[in-house]
């Protein structure tokens, strides 16, 4: 069970890393350039987007490593994450997949119950 918490943290933080680097860059777009302001909008929370275009994908991909030695700290980690992504950029249906990937692994993490290792986690 852990090691699938792993892969599936570690594949939710990748696919939220492309969500956040395209988040980030469009709104470092409309606030730089004028011609994109002409055709899009700015978003309401641009600090907000950008920290958790920055934080998540950090936290879903530092969880899946250490859900093998730590599935507790890793679980909560990628739960935070699936959180953070869900409250910044809502429940659409690009943001759908690392959100599900990420939350799926970090419910693995918890479940996973008793280490492998002789130290416990709990």
């Amino acid at each position: 069970m852990r090691n699938a918490a792993s892969v599936l943290g570690i594949i939710g933080g990748v696919l939220a890393l492309i969500v956040g680097f395209f988040s980030y860059g469009y709104t470092v777009a409309v606030d730089q350039h004028e011609v994109v302001r002409d055709f899009v909008d700015q978003v309401e929370n641009v600090g907000q987007i950008r920290t958790v275009a920055v934080i998540a994908p950090i936290l879903a991909i530092a969880g899946a490593a250490m859900s093998k030695a730590r599935a507790l700290w890793g679980g909560l980690a990628m739960l935070i994450a699936a959180g953070l992504m869900i409250w910044a950029f809502g429940s659409g249906f690009v943001i759908l997949f690392p959100v599900a990937l990420t939350g799926t692994g970090g419910l693995l993490a918890i479940a996973a119950g008793r280490p492998d290792e002789p130290t416990a986690h709990f």
